[in-house]
């Protein structure tokens, strides 16, 4: 025999003995995508930096028929995939996190519509080409008012989820709700439990704990961060119970139910992702959510959220502006989002649209670009989503700064995302 017909052989041979073994197929170390049988018991695939070593360690994920992750178990070392019987592919429009064949948690990208900027028929016409163009899962922003007039618009968000509930199979996230202060949280329950109705499976509800921008408009007076987080903690229990089932009473140092009941609740309750931009609202998320939201590349955040005790879920979003030009999108970017570069606290506390203009007012398109990727070159955009990639976190959303939309989605899944992969 020729040494080719050794070799062949050879791998033969191995093929043999390692499925023998009840390893899972070789294919899956390369490519970090289970084959699992149908009707096959769930089983647990490691993919370890040793070919075909099996390891029981590490952040478990449980998967739905669908791909999505539902579920995760922090024990200790490399990752692992716990799979139900029919799985076949990871998250789509995902790429693996570290070096092929020794991680299995991949990194999601899905497209946020700003209901600051878009009417409610964008939001729902730009929902559908995001969908077109192969995203599986949206944010959508949640506000009363806009950040500035020139952005314009403001929908209730609940209407426009129920539009791209029944007309999309996209996987939705309001990033995000504040169930606390103009909309009670009783009454988040339910439209919560409506909308993961309409779309069994694809809805989680991101909950925050707000804006003065948006949540003054009753009238209620703006309180510390302390008290904030408190009445979200309050808020969250309450959403909870009601959809549970039963009929609700609670006196609580925040809000008062009075024998309430959800009667349409889902088969699938939603996940209750939180909002945390600091170590107190992160921790929370950790102790009381299914998952932590923010918007920043934040590697300490995601320690915290971690060793905090979070398992769940992890989401991320950020904003690009794509045009012909550089210039022409630092423009764009300038005119809706100049005043960008106000974080933190300050966003948090202003009360008025006026605030943030004047904000804008000392910046300049020039100082767009530094601080977010502009114009056509989708290695700078690539880079820029990158840090979010490196972080670690599950789901990563871009939206498109400006009226171009469609521009913006082409150009992400066509020559960004490709970049990532």
């Amino acid at each position: 025999m020729s040494a080719g017909h050794w070799l062949l052989l050879a791998v033969l041979v191995f093929v043999v003995g390692y499925l023998r073994q009840g390893r899972p197929p070789i294919g899956a170390l390369l490519t970090g995508v289970p084959d699992v049988v149908p009707g096959d018991p769930p089983d647990v695939l490691a993919l370890g930096r040793g070919a075909g070593r099996a390891c029981l360690v590490g952040r478990v994920r449980v998967l739905d028929t669908s791909g999505r992750p539902r579920q995760r178990l922090r024990v200790i070392g490399l990752d692992v995939y716990l799979l139900r019987a029919g799985i076949r592919r990871a998250p789509a429009g995902g790429v693996p996190r570290g070096e092929v064949g020794s991680r299995a948690i991949m990194t999601a990208f899905g497209y946020f519509l700003s209901s600051e900027e878009l009417s409610p028929r964008e939001l729902v016409r730009y929902g559908q080409a995001a969908e077109r163009a192969g995203f599986d899962r949206v944010w959508v922003s949640d506000h009363f008012h806009p950040w500035t007039t020139e952005q314009g618009e403001s929908a209730f968000v609940w209407s426009v989820l129920g539009a791209l509930a029944v007309t999309t199979e996209l996987d939705m996230t309001t990033a995000v709700t504040c169930p606390t202060y103009r909309i009670h949280p009783a009454v988040i329950a339910q439209a919560a439990a409506t909308v993961a109705s309409l779309a069994p499976g694809r809805f989680t509800l991101g909950v925050g704990s707000g804006e003065a921008l948006n949540e003054h408009v009753l009238g209620d007076a703006w309180p510390p961060v302390s008290v904030r987080l408190s009445r979200l903690e309050e808020a969250i229990g309450i959403i909870r119970r009601l959809w549970s089932g039963g009929v609700v009473t609670h006196l609580g140092e925040h809000f008062t139910v009075h024998d309430a009941r959800v009667f349409s609740l889902p088969e699938t309750l939603p996940e209750v992702l939180v909002s945390g931009f600091g170590p107190k609202a992160t921790t929370l998320a950790a102790r009381h959510g299914d998952g932590w939201i923010t918007t920043k590349p934040d590697a300490e955040g995601m320690q915290t959220y971690r060793e905090s005790g979070g398992s769940g879920r992890t989401q991320a979003g950020l904003k690009i502006c794509w045009a012909e030009s550089e210039d022409e999108a630092a423009k764009t970017a300038y005119r809706l989002w100049g005043f960008q570069g106000a974080g933190g606290q300050i966003s948090q506390d202003l009360p008025m649209w006026q605030g943030f203009e004047a904000i804008a007012e000392l910046a300049g398109p020039e100082d767009m670009k530094q601080a977010v990727a502009c114009g056509p070159d989708a290695g700078h955009a690539a880079e820029v989503i990158s840090k979010y990639v490196e972080v670690g976190f599950d789901e990563i959303y871009v939206a498109q700064m400006g009226p171009d939309q469609e521009g913006g989605i082409s150009f992400l899944r066509e020559e960004v995302i490709p970049l990532l992969g």
